[in-house]
C-alpha cells in the first residue's frame, strides 16, 4: 500500500529539513488536521487562516460532518473508503467524544431498486426490518419496511469541532494566526498548502462543486444518527445537530455561485418532508452554500514540490479524509514515505 521514495535510505527531499519549521496555510478541515498531527509530532507549527475565528468564508463551515465510509463506497473510488476507515481511527484517538452512532440508509418502497443497489454496493452494513428501523429510530416507527445501518460510521458538528481542532492545536504548542493570508513561495521551512479553492493561483485545474444545505429545528423528530433517503432524483441527508436542529444537504452541483437555489430548497425540504411529515412544520433557522475544491477526478491529493506540499481535492470528504491525509503527509515528511494512490513528488 505505502512505498518509500527511497528504498535504501527511506527519506524524501523533505524529511532533511524535518527540524525546519511548519507553516500551513488554510485552518479549514484539512489544514487543521495537518497543523495538529505535525505538532503533536513536535514540530513548530504556525497555522495561518485567511478569515477570523468564526471561520465562516471556509467550505467546512457548510459541510454535514459526516464520518461515513462505507456508505461513500456507493459513488466514490476504493481509495476513499480506504482512507476514510483509517480516519475514522484518528477521530476516535483524538477526539474520544465523537458520536459514532452508525448511518442509516432508507428508500420509500417505489425506489426499492435504488436502495438495493446502494446495498449492492456497498458494505460493512445490516439490513433492519421496520421493528429494526423503529428500535434504533422511534421518530420513524411505521414509516420505512427496511433499512441499511452501518453501525462503525460517525458525525461530527463542523462548527464544534473545528474550534476544538484549533484549541487542541494550541495546546501541542502549535500557533494560529488569523486574517492572515501569506503567499506560499515567501515562507521558508516547510509550506502545507491547504487553501482550497484560493490555491488556483498555482493549481489550475481545480474547480468548486457547490453543496447546498439548509438547517431547520423541530421538536417532533429526533434522530440519533444521520439518515441518508435513497431517491432518483431527490437523494438526502439529515444530520442531528443537538437541541431539535437538523441539517439537510446532499445537492451537489457544478456550479460556483453562492447561495441556495429555489430549486434545490423545494428539493431539500420535499425530501425532508418524505422522511417525517413533521418536517413540514419546522422552523427554517439557516440556509447556505459551500464550494467544495475538487480535481476533475474528484480525488484527493497531496503534491509535494521539494519542502512545498499541496494538500487539495477533498471534494464531498473534507471531514471524512482529512486526519488520513494529515498522516499521510507526516508520514512522508519524517519518513519519505509514499502513498501512490494519493502522493505526486516532483
Amino acid at each position: 500500500m505505502y512505498q518509500s521514495s527511497d528504498p535504501q535510505r527511506g527519506r524524501s527531499p523533505v524529511a532533511s529539513k524535518s527540524e525546519s519549521p511548519v507553516s500551513v496555510i488554510g485552518a479549514g478541515i484539512a489544514g487543521a488536521w495537518q497543523a495538529l498531527l505535525f505538532a503533536q509530532a513536535g514540530h513548530t507549527v504556525t497555522l495561518h487562516e485567511r478569515s477570523g475565528s468564526e471561520m465562516t468564508q471556509s467550505t467546512s463551515h457548510w459541510a454535514g460532518g459526516m464520518l461515513a465510509p462505507w456508505c461513500e463506497a456507493e459513488a466514490s473510488e476504493p481509495v476513499i473508503v480506504r482512507l476514510g476507515i483509517r480516519s475514522l481511527d484518528l477521530w476516535r484517538e483524538n477526539f474520544p467524544q465523537t458520536p459514532f452512532n452508525g448511518s442509516l440508509v432508507v428508500a420509500h418502497a417505489r425506489d426499492r431498486a435504488d436502495f438495493e443497489r446502494f446495498a449492492r454496493l456497498t458494505s460493512g452494513h445490516r439490513r433492519l426490518d421496520a421493528r429494526g428501523v423503529s428500535e434504533i429510530e422511534p421518530s420513524l416507527e411505521g414509516r420505512f419496511r427496511d433499512g441499511l445501518f452501518y453501525a462503525d460510521e460517525g458525525h461530527v458538528e463542523p462548527r464544534r469541532v473545528l474550534p476544538q481542532l484549533h484549541a487542541r492545536l494550541a495546546a501541542a504548542g502549535g500557533t494560529i494566526k488569523f486574517n492572515s493570508d501569506p503567499d506560499p513561495e515567501d515562507i521558508d521551512g516547510i509550506v502545507i498548502d491547504c487553501r482550497g479553492l484560493a490555491a488556483r493561483d498555482t493549481q489550475p485545474e481545480l474547480r468548486g462543486v457547490k453543496g447546498e444545505m439548509i438547517i431547520v429545528e423541530t421538536s417532533e423528530v429526533e434522530l440519533s444518527r444521520p439518515l441518508r433517503l435513497i431517491h432518483p432524483r431527490w437523494p438526502l441527508y439529515v444530520i442531528p445537530r443537538g437541541d431539535g436542529r437538523f441539517m439537510l444537504g446532499a445537492t451537489s452541483i457544478e456550479a460556483e455561485d453562492t447561495g441556495v437555489s429555489v430549486r434545490s430548497a423545494l428539493e431539500l425540504l420535499g425530501a425532508a418532508y418524505a422522511v417525517h411529515p413533521a418536517f413540514g412544520e419546522a422552523r427554517i433557522i439557516e440556509f447556505g452554500s459551500g464550494l467544495r475544491p475538487a480535481y476533475p477526478d474528484n480525488l484527493p491529493r497531496i503534491a509535494v514540490h521539494n519542502h512545498k506540499i499541496e494538500v487539495n481535492g477533498l471534494y464531498r470528504h473534507g471531514f471524512l479524509l482529512a486526519p488520513a491525509l494529515a498522516e499521510l503527509t507526516l508520514f512522508y515528511v519524517e519518513r519519505g514515505v509514499i502513498d501512490n494512490e494519493v502522493m505526486q513528488c516532483a
